[in-house]
Formats: structure tokens, C-alpha cells, sequence
């Protein structure tokens, strides 16, 4: 049997190990899953605190790839009987017939309503911008004019797309983009959008645009919107876990323990010990950091979704030039902490009808440039199974973008906590007093970003390349801001070339590069 070593227990580690084990893979490979934590599914775990679950930066499971959609419903079964708050709100809304009832079972993707909103100067605007009446009252006419015309200016004065900021003026005018665009990207990346490449645009939001909102509300009046025509941020249902995404990585996990794989929990890879000729290499063993000390793994098959940054100077023999280049490569880490407070501040004036008269936002966008905030996550609307009382409490998210070591992230849980709360308050989302409990969560490199020596990324590639038996996969080993899907996709077409005997990385590498639909996520 081949010794297979995945390095990491997140969405492409466990796709990997499942599709190599899966259909009698088990009886040619022998897979091993080295997890540095004590849970699985990496920023796509669920955390449970006293009674309330939360989604590490929100995971909506949607794909425009049918191989997708399949395998997750394929894993955990689509609702077949109205999900607790439509029964409660009295609604009748049931999805794939003869499925499972999640009142009754909890191995179920509940089919959600996708709403997201900017609140911008204590006002709600559609996510993305759409030019509807709520809109133009929000902003003003003569703001709207100004916008309408730079627009217009955009499309015949196109600017060269070699950094973020132009990249957006072109799709939605300088002044949008100055409103809705330059402030958060600047809060998201700790950048000016003028300094990072425009492959990320061109990565998650290429499809997004004021031509794009159009067609799609036009699509939407004439009833021909489909999955197909349809860009992901302007979808407007998703399925997701009774219990958050972390619940399906831990099945996916029990599969892989079910089909002979093992998972080593607290086993971090600290080094990568390789063997080199003058053209090409091969990866011998890993040694991980574990709670017994340092444990050699020697494998024929490695892959990869650790940091590239880690990566790259965990192996030995890497020239220096490489090692400079991957030391170089920037990330951006995250803070979500988890207010439950009883009510909330801002009122429902949408039609949607939502449990307890909440909001009915999955995420709120916060534009403010006084608060340090970046979205405000509404778990009750995600699921309502991931709220101990949904229809007395409300859990919130406060989603902070930063940098591993800075003044930001080295606060103590107790300063961070009071500081959300404070925020929270100063935008007018709650009352003083509103907050019942709280907890902090901390992701390291839980962003790949794209300055610094992401332009020179294609030397690092092809270096890493040079190793037949490493693969790279998932958001952090290609250093690619994935989506979910996609990071699954590299593992899904790794495990089909290893199967083949095939040692072409393009098709991995190549993954989410058709650059047609992404959000941030």
C-alpha cells in the first residue's frame, strides 16, 4: 500500500483523505491526517459556547459546481420538512420531499435564505448595491446623481486593472467604491486597495458588478434566475448544517476513520525532510511537534494544505531565494467574538419575516471608519439550531480583521470583549446592558493576501512543483483566497491524478482561476 500523509484537517485535507479511501481506496492507499488542533474543519469548524455554536467567518455551502453540490448532499442529507422557525413563523417551506425533518434528525442541511446588507451612516444598503428606491432614499438624490454619473464615466474611461481600486471604480464608479469598497478592503486587508493586486477582484468578486445587479433583477422579474446565470454574492438561497459546518467536517472525519484512514490530533508539522537531484525532488518524511515530542512520519505521497509560508521553510533544501519569497508572503488573521445579548437595538423593516422580529441579515457589513468592526454575523438567521434560545436571545458575531502580534490581536479576551460591546453600541446595533455572554475566538493566517511577495508567487509554484509526490492543496496551501467549494476541488482532482498515476499539477493549480464567481467569505 501507498503511505499517503495530508497534511491538515480542513475542508481540503478531509476531502483528500475521503476521495483517495473512498470506492475501495482504502485497499491501495494508507492515509494519514496530521491535525495540529483538537477539532476539525480549520476556519470551517464550529465552535460551541455554553449552549451557542458559532461559525468561524460564515460558510455558506452553495457552488456553481454540481460535483459539489452532490458531495455535500451526498454527505448530509437536504431538509425535507419546514425547519423550526418556519413552522414557528407559521410558513410552509419544505425543500426535497421525503427528506429528513431536523426537528426529528440532526444529520441535515437545513436550505437557508441568503440576506446580507451594508450598514452604512445608520442605514441599511442591499448587498450588493442595488439601485432601488431604499437606496436612493438612504443616499439622497444629488449622492445618487453622483453616483449614477460616475458610473457612466467608469465605462467609458476604464483605468488599468493593476491594482484593487481601479479594478473596482471600473465596475462601480469612484463614488461607490469610495462609500461602499475603499474603507472595508482597507479594514479587511490593513492596506489601501491601491496597494494590493487586482487578482484578488478578480478571484472573488470578478462577476460582481452594477451591470451584473441589473441583469440579475431583470433575470429575477421575468422568473428565468437560475443557478447558472446567477453570480454567488446575488444568490439568495444556500443549504447549511443544523449545527454549523464544523458538523459536516466531522462527519466527513468519521467517514475517513469509517474507511481505515487515521487522523492524528495535535501533531504539527514542523519540518519537511526532502531528497533532491538537479531537476527534481521528492518530500521522505515529516516531523511533527506532538503532546509525546517530536514524531518522524515517512509517507510516499504528501499533501499539503499547511501555509505555503510554513511550508516552504520547513523544507531543508530550499533555496534561499524561494524561503525569502514565502517568508514574504502575507496573510491576514482574524478575531470573531460572540456577543449573546437579549434584544437588539435595529429593527426589523424588511418584509422577510424572522424569528423573534430580528433582522433577517446572515451578515451585516459595518462601512463605519470609526469602529475597527468589519461584519457582524446574526447566528440565529444562519441556523436557528445554533442558538440555545432563539426565540429569547440573539447571537451575534463581530468579525475583526488584524495581524497576528499586533495591538489588536494581543488583547486580553476581557479588553477585546469590552471593546466589541462598545462598538456594537457606538453604531447602534444594541442598548447598554443588552449583553448576556461573551466569547473570543482567534484564526491564525486565516486570509492569504495578495501584496508584498505574492507578485513573484509563480517562482515559489514552480519550485514546489519540482516534487512529484507533493501536492498542494485548499486556501492556505495554494495561497489562494478560496471559497469552500474550490478548496475542495483542488483535493477532489489531487486524489483523482494520484489514482491515475499522474504527477501534472495544473489542473490543481488551475482551480478557481476561470475567475467567474466569488464572495468574500
Amino acid at each position: 500500500m501507498e503511505k499517503v500523509i495530508i497534511i491538515g484537517g480542513g475542508p481540503a485535507g478531509l476531502t483528500a483523505a475521503y476521495e483517495l479511501l473512498k470506492d475501495g481506496g482504502n485497499e491501495k492507499y494508507d492515509v494519514t491526517v496530521l491535525e495540529e488542533s483538537n477539532t476539525l474543519g480549520g476556519i470551517s469548524r464550529t465552535v460551541e459556547y455554553k449552549g451557542n455554536r458559532m461559525d468561524i467567518g460564515g460558510h455558506r455551502f452553495f457552488s456553481k459546481d454540481d460535483t459539489i453540490m452532490k458531495w455535500w448532499s451526498d454527505m448530509m442529507p437536504i431538509q425535507g420538512a419546514p425547519s423550526y422557525d418556519d413552522k414557528v413563523l407559521g410558513t410552509v417551506k419544505s425543500f426535497n420531499p421525503g427528506g429528513p425533518d431536523p426537528e426529528k434528525e440532526d444529520n441535515v442541511m437545513l436550505l437557508r435564505n441568503r440576506v446580507s446588507r451594508i450598514y452604512y451612516k445608520h442605514a441599511f444598503f442591499d448587498y450588493p448595491v442595488t439601485m432601488n428606491i431604499n437606496t436612493i432614499k438612504n443616499m439622497g438624490l444629488i449622492t445618487t446623481l453622483r453616483a449614477g454619473f460616475s458610473y457612466l464615466y467608469s465605462c467609458i474611461n476604464k483605468l488599468p486593472e493593476d491594482n484593487l481600486e481601479n479594478f473596482y471604480i471600473n465596475r462601480f464608479g469612484k463614488v461607490l467604491y469610495s462609500m461602499f469598497f475603499e474603507g472595508y478592503t482597507e479594514k479587511l486587508w490593513g492596506r489601501h486597495p491601491s496597494e494590493i493586486s487586482a487578482d484578488w477582484g478578480a478571484q472573488r468578486v470578478k462577476g460582481l458588478s452594477i451591470l451584473a445587479i441589473v441583469k440579475d433583477m431583470i433575470t429575477k422579474v421575468l422568473g428565468t434566475k437560475n443557478k447558472e446565470n446567477t453570480e454567488t454574492s446575488l444568490i439568495e438561497e444556500f443549504w447549511y448544517p443544523k449545527y454549523g459546518p464544523g458538523q459536516l467536517w466531522e462527519k466527513v472525519g468519521a467517514e475517513v476513520t469509517r474507511l481505515g484512514g487515521k487522523i492524528l490530533y495535535g501533531h504539527s508539522v514542523a519540518d519537511i525532510n526532502t531528497e533532491n537531484d538537479d531537476e527534481d525532488g521528492r518530500i521522505k518524511s515529516v516531523i511533527c511537534n506532538t503532546k509525546e515530542g517530536l514524531k518522524i512520519l515517512d509517507g510516499d505521497i504528501f499533501i499539503s494544505s499547511m501555509p505555503i509560508k510554513d511550508l516552504v521553510n520547513g523544507m531543508k533544501n530550499s533555496p534561499d531565494r524561494i524561503k525569502e519569497l514565502a517568508s514574504g508572503l502575507p496573510y491576514r488573521d482574524f478575531v470573531t467574538v460572540g456577543l449573546l445579548v437579549d434584544k437588539l437595538k435595529i429593527k426589523n423593516k424588511t418584509t422577510r419575516r424572522t424569528l423573534a422580529n430580528i433582522v433577517p441579515d446572515c451578515w451585516i457589513y459595518v462601512q463605519d471608519r470609526g469602529v475597527k468592526l468589519g461584519r457582524v454575523q446574526i447566528f440565529n438567521n444562519w441556523s436557528p439550531y445554533m442558538v440555545e434560545k432563539p426565540l429569547e436571545t440573539v447571537w451575534v458575531g463581530m468579525e475583526y480583521f488584524c495581524k497576528e502580534g499586533d495591538e489588536f490581536w494581543n488583547m486580553s479576551t476581557k479588553e477585546c470583549v469590552n471593546l466589541a460591546i462598545r462598538e456594537l453600541r457606538k453604531i447602534g446595533i444594541i442598548e447598554k446592558g443588552a449583553v448576556i455572554k461573551a466569547h473570543r475566538e482567534k484564526v491564525k493566517k486565516a486570509y492569504p493576501a495578495y501584496f508584498d511577495t505574492y507578485k513573484d508567487f509563480d517562482e515559489i509554484k514552480d519550485y514546489l512543483d519540482t516534487y512529484d509526490n507533493l501536492w498542494c492543496v485548499g486556501r492556505n496551501g495554494q495561497h489562494r483566497y478560496n471559497n469552500m467549494d474550490h478548496s475542495m476541488l483542488t483535493s477532489i482532482n489531487t486524489a483523482r491524478a494520484i489514482k491515475e498515476g499522474s504527477t501534472d499539477k495544473e489542473n490543481i493549480w488551475n482551480v478557481n482561476t476561470e475567475k467567474e464567481y466569488h464572495e468574500k467569505k
